[in-house]
């Protein structure tokens, strides 16, 4: 049985004790163990500002994407090996790893491309200079510079391989060493890919590392110029805001957290617009097992529209197989492990003591499994008639198959409980009138960090409610954690510090010349 080891300091180092295991979620095999047990954080991340930090950033943010064009490489290279893992150590069927571990190279290509074309040298300026004397002898200047410190991600289990190259992609292209911490659970995959990047020998030693299991002094070792960018629980996220790093020192932290994300039927009752959101909804309570950050966990439509809607998602789920990822014909495969299943599933129970229960796949789905204890779940729809005053459908969100449908009265209404998740990463709206449509833009935009408009037009074309592209914000407010990823070139601003220079004019023209700007 293998061991997963640590890579830290430029070397692979190998955690001490038994370690945690790896497991299959289908046959419970376990594939790998991990233990973190003895590395010494500190000198660690000293190695990743002092040796990796200049390395990378004595070349240019051009230089950098070229490096992450090399990765991509390297990835597409192995992508065969990257989705057997995903198969046996995340029950997942091949299109849902598709999502994942061509996601992850999709991301990085998109930022080795979009860097290729950056002229800056070291330093990014923005905006223009403001004066701040008469006749403008003295002025100020607003410029980005790369940290100087380290980026250390903290993943969850869910997105195994886009999880770490989507936030990598943008701290390496800034010139800043990563340290990944991926989730116990599925972290082979994480560590597969970095292991075949470390062996490509395309970075600077120390620019990327991995730590698996539990590590003493994860955060303690970090200093106040470091940054931390964290997907998981907004439990976990909420007791490393309390770190003394976090809370006194000022580490930068990111966080991307629950979100109970919505879908929404327009007023017009279009079938068209009914049939795009039936086909989204079902394809985001099914994909990966509905264990996805984005995925739609309430569904609002017309009251004239809830039996009709209800039928037709019914209909769907019940001709999708689900079960062993390795049998033909399993369109939907498992959660991640045994324990997700019991968190699912008392979810479930809690729900059904408050709502319908339209569609329940664990009597109406076609299962196919050789082994009973398994971590597989079928798809669960609900239903709720009185959403203005159910005690958990806005807010409790259960991270598997399971969505609840909700009839609105009005257009009023409708965003007023859309609003009620306080917070989301992501609302779909469906409709054929483009005045709802922008409105629906507008309204949505202050609770969503985005909004996803569907008509005919776009049916083909779309990529998804819950697909996150790296063109496009990835983050929420409030429950969703506050952060920010993404987002084309914006995901930079997060591994650079913002600084006012003021001088003369003459002197913030050499800064141009240090961006390689003209000046």
């Amino acid at each position: 049985m293998t061991k997963l080891a640590n890579y830290l300091e430029g070397r692979w180092q190998e955690g001490g004790g038994k370690g945690s295991p790896v497991l299959d979620p289908i046959t419970g095999e376990t594939l790998a163990t991990v233990s973190a047990d003895g590395l010494d954080m500190h000198a660690a991340y000293d190695y990743a500002r002092q040796q990796a930090g200049p390395a990378l950033r004595k070349l240019s943010y051009a230089e950098r994407a070229g490096l992450l064009g090399d990765i991509v490489k390297v990835l597409q290279a192995n992508r065969d090996k990257y989705f057997d893992i995903s198969l046996r150590n995340s029950g997942t069927v091949q299109n849902d790893s598709s999502v994942d571990v061509d996601g992850a190279i999709y991301t990085l290509s998109f930022y080795a491309k979009a860097g290729s074309k950056m002229v800056e040298k070291a330093v990014r300026l923005d905006g223009e200079s403001a004066p701040l004397a008469k006749d403008n002898v003295f002025a100020s200047q607003h410029i980005y510079v790369p940290i100087q410190g380290l980026a250390l991600f903290i993943n969850a289990f869910n997105f195994p391989a886009w999880g770490l190259w989507e936030k990598a992609a943008a701290a390496l292209l800034s010139g800043v060493p990563v340290v990944i911490k991926p989730a116990t659970s599925t972290a082979w995959l994480t560590h597969e890919m970095v292991k075949d990047v470390i062996d490509a020998d395309i970075l600077p030693a120390g620019a990327l590392n991995i730590v698996c299991g539990r590590p003493d002094a994860l955060l303690d070792a970090l200093n106040g110029l470091d940054v931390v960018s964290f997907t998981g629980s907004a439990d976990t996220a909420a007791s490393l805001r309390d770190h003394p790093r976090i809370k006194h020192d000022g580490v930068r932290f990111n966080a991307e957290t629950d979100s109970i994300n919505s879908a929404i039927l327009g007023p017009d009752t279009d079938d068209d617009a009914t049939g795009l959101l039936v086909r989204e909804v079902v394809r985001e309570l099914t994909i990966k097992s509905g264990q996805k950050c984005t995925a739609i966990r309430r569904i609002f439509v017309p009251e004239s529209k809830y039996d009709a809607v209800a039928q037709a998602i019914s209909n769907k789920l019940k001709t999708i197989t689900v079960g062993d990822p390795r049998k033909e014909g399993v369109r939907m495969g498992s959660l991640v492990n045994l324990s997700q299943r019991d968190a699912i599933l008392e979810g479930i129970e809690k729900l059904a003591k408050c709502s319908d229960i339209l569609f329940d796949g664990r009597t109406e789905s076609t299962i196919d499994l050789d082994n009973e204890n398994t971590a597989v779940v079928p798809p669960v729809l609900f239903g709720v008639r009185n959403p203005d005053d159910h005690p958990l459908v806005h807010e409790m969100e259960v991270f598997g198959p399971v969505a609840t449908l909700i009839p609105y009265r009005n257009t009023e209404h409708a965003f007023t409980l859309t609003r009620r998740g306080m917070g989301s990463l992501v609302a779909s709206v469906y409709s054929n009138q483009p005045d709802f449509l922008a409105q629906a833009a507008t309204t949505l935009a202050e609770s969503h960090g985005r909004v996803h408009l569907i008509n005919n037009d776009v049916a083909k074309a779309h990529t998804g409610h819950g697909n996150v592209m790296p063109q496009s914000n990835h983050g929420g407010p409030g429950r969703a954690g506050g952060g920010e990823e993404l987002g084309g070139m914006r995901a930079l601003r997060f591994y650079h510090r913002l600084a006012a220079i003021q001088g003369s004019p003459e002197v913030l023209g050499k800064l141009a010349q240090a961006a390689g700007s003209e000046s």
